[in-house]
């Protein structure tokens, strides 16, 4: 008698690549995915002064003062101040037009005046007797040939003390937004200047200047000698406590 044969069931599914897809899907989302990152603001601080024996009506002359209260009223050299004046003034406080005694001393830079410090620094390299001796005249060599150049480009200009800097301090409930406007009105100063000095001196202003260039580079360097951004950032305080 014949058996009837049984009818085959489903087949099973064959797991054995499973563990590859999903390893290759992981590492397509590694590839693919962005990670946010933190974004700050790039500042250049003032550097340190040495000579300790300056006045103090020398050094509040290079310090433009600006604080945001608490309650984020504007207030520059210890007066009041619409938010709207604040780039004329950061302006102002960079050129001085008026050699006025409240803002910083500018220092005329000439040809004349800088060869003769490329000469006694190289001299002094020459005459060193020790290494850190010799690297402290080779970067003053080095400091001296950069406003060189700069001269070449755009002749003798004024220069900012190296202690020049615009101060901003914040209170510890000064808004977010209030600061940013402070910061967009401070930097748009400086790049005002920059765009009025490269436009006269280049045909373009300095924000079409492009870094990657070769051209571009001496001249972007020449109008930041002129024109540095130092603003300096002190921690929030609480001016509560402080008056």
């Amino acid at each position: 008698m014949l058996k009837k044969r049984a009818k085959p069931g489903p087949g099973e599914i064959n797991a054995g690549s499973m563990a590859d897809i999903a390893f290759l899907l992981l590492i397509f989302f590694l590839v693919t995915t962005t990670m946010d990152t933190d974004v700050g603001i790039l500042r250049l601080l003032p550097p340190i002064v040495e000579d300790q024996e300056q006045t103090d009506i020398v050094k509040e002359r290079n310090v433009y003062v600006v604080l945001i209260n608490d309650a984020d009223q504007l207030l520059v050299e210890g007066e009041p101040m619409d938010i709207k004046d604040l780039r004329a003034g950061a302006k102002e406080f960079m050129e001085n037009p008026a050699n006025l005694e409240n803002m910083p001393e500018k220092t005329r830079v000439t040809k004349d005046v800088v060869q003769q410090r490329i000469a006694e620094n190289k001299a002094g390299v020459a005459a060193a007797t020790d290494d850190k001796q010799k690297a402290a005249y080779q970067e003053a060599v080095t400091k001296w040939e950069a406003k060189l150049s700069a001269i070449d480009l755009i002749g003798p200009y004024n220069e900012l003390p190296p202690s020049a800097v615009i101060s901003l301090q914040t209170g510890s409930k000064t808004s977010y937004d209030m600061y940013v406007q402070v910061q967009n009105e401070l930097e748009s100063g400086i790049r005002e200047l920059r765009d009025e000095l490269s436009q006269e001196k280049f045909g373009r202003k300095f924000t079409e200047l492009d870094e990657k260039k070769e051209e571009d580079q001496p001249k972007i360097k020449a109008i930041r000698l002129v024109y540095p951004q130092r603003i300096s950032e002190a921690e929030p305080v609480d001016l509560t406590k402080k008056n």
